[in-house]
């Protein structure tokens, strides 16, 4: 199952939507007096966005549900698995490991970084999934209401041309450089979260010993993914954005395997959900006792009790956000390069990696290394 553009394409499109960026750039689109039954439409957008933006789970739901509906637009199975990642970053703030070796004050700033970008990428990219399940619906297009929901020029562009032409790779990239270019400004550069979050030693501990895997459960064991590192890196994190899809999408077989596993596996936030061998959404352990080594190469060693990973609503309250920042982060047409097909070979084996990285938190649990700046 390709899912890329053969060389000649590649070229063909990507000259044919550099036309349409640069004419978007000289001559922005100019917002006009709507009718009744579009400022609806844009009310009622806005109303579902809002009802399903409350939590990690709500999103995550939400991107599933619409990926079942319109399985052309492979972003939302994209964002839909790697938003059940960061719900389950989210719960590990509160779960075995990290409540030992950061403060109650440190988890929480990083659950606000990691919520912050959560919802606002849902809030902009949502609203494109509705108004392309409206343009459906009425066999036309409806991209030209992107700029009454600040949604970006580029994306406009993009999702006209896919209305046309129904390139799937295309949108998908697309939607990867528009969910980590807003992003850049308002969670990655904001000086809050550089000063609280991403500047601190333990978020470049975390990149150091590779806390920060994605993955892609399959079956009862197996699981896809890459690590991510330099998240501070906007050129890195597109190009991560494009591997994952990759090893999500490349294998039919696998690709089928990865939906069949979500759908029998509702988001919960505790991993439970993909390895409850491992892992129980209820603490087994006993307050006041020391921990006690449990792992041995992803397994638990014999009579010992499981991690403790919580669901989401059983380890944060709903957030009460502020409105997203205005603004278009689209200022260079040249962002289509990222459209170049790359030659790296991805496997997306994670697992064994991904075992060592447990085995090194619980090292660090057991060696009692926790090192508090806030405090």
């Amino acid at each position: 199952m390709s899912i890329f553009l053969s060389r000649n394409r590649e070229k063909t499109v990507i000259e044919s939507i550099t036309q349409e960026l640069k004419k978007k750039k000289n001559f922005p689109h100019s917002t006009s007096k709507l009718l009744k039954s579009e400022q609806a439409l844009l009310e009622k957008v806005r109303i579902k966005t809002q009802e399903m933006n409350i939590n990690n789970v709500a999103r995550t739901k939400a991107y599933f549900d619409f990926y079942l509906q319109f399985p052309d637009i492979h972003w939302a199975f994209l964002a839909h698995m790697v938003s059940r990642n960061g719900g389950w970053n989210m719960t590990d703030l509160q779960g075995e490991f990290l409540t030992r070796l950061m403060s109650s004050k440190e988890r929480t700033l990083f659950f606000s970084f990691l919520e912050r970008s959560n919802w606002l990428i849902f809030q902009d990219a949502y609203p494109q999934l509705l108004i392309y399940q409206e343009s459906v619906k009425q066999n036309r297009s409806l991209f030209y209401l992107f700029p009454y929901l600040n949604i970006s020029t580029f994306m406009e562009t993009i999702w006209n041309y896919f209305w046309k032409n129904k390139d799937r790779f295309i949108l998908t990239i697309a939607l990867i450089i528009n969910e980590q270019n807003y992003l850049e400004s308002r969670v990655v550069q904001n000086p809050y979260y550089q000063n609280s979050v991403i500047n601190k030693v333990e978020f470049l501990l975390q990149d150091l010993l590779s806390f920060n895997q994605i993955l892609f459960p399959r079956g009862k064991t197996s699981v896809s993914g890459l690590t991510v590192h330099q998240f501070e890196s906007l050129n890195k994190r597109i190009l991560i954005g494009k591997k994952l899809y990759t090893i999500l999408f490349k294998e039919k077989e696998a690709l089928k395997q990865s939906v069949e596993w979500a759908n029998t596996h509702p988001h919960t936030g505790s991993r439970k959900d993909y390895w409850p061998h491992l892992f129980n959404n209820v603490n087994e352990g006993i307050p006041g006792f020391a921990y006690q080594p449990r792992l041995n190469s992803c397994q638990l060693r014999p009579g010992a009790r499981k991690i403790y990973s919580p669901s989401l609503e059983n380890a944060w309250k709903n957030v009460n956000h502020e409105d997203a920042e205005k603004g278009d982060w689209f200022i260079d047409w040249r962002v289509v390069d990222y459209f170049t097909e790359s030659n790296e070979m991805i496997n997306g084996e994670i697992k064994n990696e991904y075992c060592k990285t447990l085995e090194q938190l619980e090292l660090a649990v057991l060696a009692k290394k926790a090192i508090h700046f806030l405090e």
